[in-house]
């Protein structure tokens, strides 16, 4: 028997380890040969470091399981009345046991209670396992909004089920 995925808003102790995994896979799937939060590009360093002063603006969930920290995600306001979702991110060691699904839902359901229109996102291309997860959560490709290229944009109205 599995432990139940919880949900709940920001924990600083939590989140800076989750955001220092991400942004060190994230560089690593990048070719860049990163190892340490010192190496990191100046923006994903300061969100490491300073979490609640880099998303001050934002709403942060952390999953856990167990009593264990094992994702986050980042919304952020967008334009047109959308949210954005950024930084997803579960151990990978934890993954395929309901804490993305867990985290996604957390921000649909902030994006439903403060009547956001959408949820936007935009994922790397090689992410093939997270592109699914989105299609299956009804995530849609649309037009890009990033000029990265490598990144594949997303949408979904608030309100699908």
């Amino acid at each position: 028997m599995t432990a139940e995925t919880t949900v709940s808003r920001w924990r600083d102790q939590a989140l800076a380890p989750l955001l220092l995994a991400y942004h060190l896979r994230t560089e690593a799937e990048k070719g860049v040969a990163v190892s340490a939060v010192g190496d990191l590009p100046p923006r994903y360093r300061a969100e490491v470091l300073d979490p609640r002063a880099a998303f001050a603006a934002d709403t942060v969930w952390v999953a856990e399981t167990g009593g264990n920290a094992v994702g986050c995600v980042v919304a952020s306001a967008s334009t047109g009345g959308s949210l954005e979702v950024k930084r997803l991110w579960v151990d990978p060691a934890c993954r395929g046991k309901g804490a993305a699904k867990a985290l996604v839902g957390a921000v649909l359901g902030h994006a439903a209670d403060i009547g956001a229109a959408s949820v936007r996102l935009s994922v790397w291309h090689w992410r093939h396992d997270a592109i699914g997860l989105y299609e299956r959560l009804g995530f849609t490709r649309v037009d890009s909004w990033d000029d990265r290229p490598g990144l594949v944009c997303m949408e979904r109205p608030v309100g699908n089920s």
